[in-house]
């Protein structure tokens, strides 16, 4: 090949390149790899089938797939699995994270009737399909369970403090007691739960979660039902006072006073630490309060703080219904606590081994 030749080459490779033909910045094309994910109820029979899901699609949004299809069946009342009898999945799992191929089943549960955690405020979704007639279908969001749990008791223990209920004999019902401390335990019951709604309103993080309606029906009838059960007697015209007096009642209303005073300061605590859904972003350590110091030593002092409220009270009282209210409240919160201890421990590694769940060194 002559130089000339070469010269007309190189001017041809010069030319190419000139028009975009440069060498490492081809363009990749990818390959989207997509899912088709097939839903039945319990009973295997099939309920739809879902084309082309994305891999990054989350739970949620398959169960917003599915409520398109069911309009019945809103989000927060499905329960998906792998498995009929399995456990159900987390809204925020990933579908290309699960232990199956690229054609899924999954198995539908319902739930039932669900409610939010506080507030009754109701969302509404328009719904405008093709061909159909536009509605609305009602959700209700946060703010239901705690305020339904906590207005009762705060109402009925008035009731029977008024006596604006007819409960107690004839000749006694329209007989108040004597004694300080019958209007100290009231004032003291009721400031207790006008702090938890003061808190529910203003201060609690809650979760998107939802409760089934027949959960929040049994938790009020546990809260209504001890509350009238403890009120009764506080309030009996027959009430006997404490066996050691004013030093009982005052030393007891002492402790319930720190004890609220540290439950608030917690709440206020806890609700600086950002969450990922149930999940703790940052480890909670004590502030500059001193009520916030016992994170020195439980996981969940705001339990702690709840169970010192609720002995205190029972001293102050003496009586056996409040005793067995707080004997009851001191095994569910345990439960609790220890529920987030492990979570505690298995979200952050350099966790503080010094902490217990609820009773600092003990348990």
């Amino acid at each position: 090949m002559d130089l000339k030749s070469l010269f007309v080459v190189a001017q041809f490779i010069k030319a190419r390149c000139a028009h975009g033909m440069t060498a490492g910045k081809a363009k990749k094309d990818k390959n989207y790899i997509f899912y088709e994910v097939e839903i039945q109820d319990s009973k295997k029979l099939k309920l739809c089938y879902l084309d082309k899901v994305e891999p990054n699609a989350t739970i949620g949004e398959i169960k917003c797939l599915l409520y398109k299809i069911y309009p019945k069946w809103y989000p927060a009342r499905q329960a998906l699995s792998l498995h009929p009898d399995g456990e159900s999945l987390k809204d925020d799992e990933v579908l290309e994270n699960l232990p199956v191929g690229t054609t899924v089943t999954m198995f539908f549960h319902d739930l039932g009737p669900q409610l939010g955690w506080t507030m009754v405020r109701p969302r509404c979704f328009w719904d405008i399909g093709q061909g159909a007639v536009p509605h609305c279908t009602v959700f209700w969001e946060q703010q239901t369970v705690f305020l339904a749990e906590c207005i009762g008791p705060l109402f009925i223990y008035l009731f029977f403090f008024l006596h604006l209920l007819n409960v107690y004999e004839q000749k006694d019902d329209y007989t108040s007691n004597p004694c300080s401390v019958v209007t100290l335990a009231c004032v003291c019951h009721c400031f207790h739960y006008f702090r938890r709604l003061l808190e529910t309103v203003f201060i609690h993080r809650f979760s998107d979660g939802t409760l089934p309606l027949q959960t929040i029906m049994r938790n009020c009838l546990y809260y209504w039902g001890f509350s009238a059960w403890l009120a009764y007697y506080i309030n009996h015209p027959l009430y006997t006072p404490p066996s050691y007096g004013n030093l009982q009642v005052y030393s007891a209303l002492a402790v319930f006073m720190l004890c609220e005073a540290g439950n608030f300061s917690i709440h206020l605590a806890l609700n600086n630490l950002g969450c990922n859904g149930l999940r703790p972003k940052r480890i909670p350590y004590p502030t500059r309060n001193p009520f916030t110091w016992l994170f020195f030593f439980v996981s969940c002092p705001n339990y702690t703080y709840e169970v010192g409220t609720w002995l205190s009270f029972s001293i102050m009282t003496q009586c056996v219904p409040v005793a067995l209210f707080t004997l009851l409240g001191f095994i569910q919160m345990t439960i609790w606590a220890r529920g987030k201890h492990k979570m505690y421990t298995r979200e952050f590694t350099d966790y503080p081994e010094l902490r217990s769940a609820i009773i600092p060194l003990f348990l």
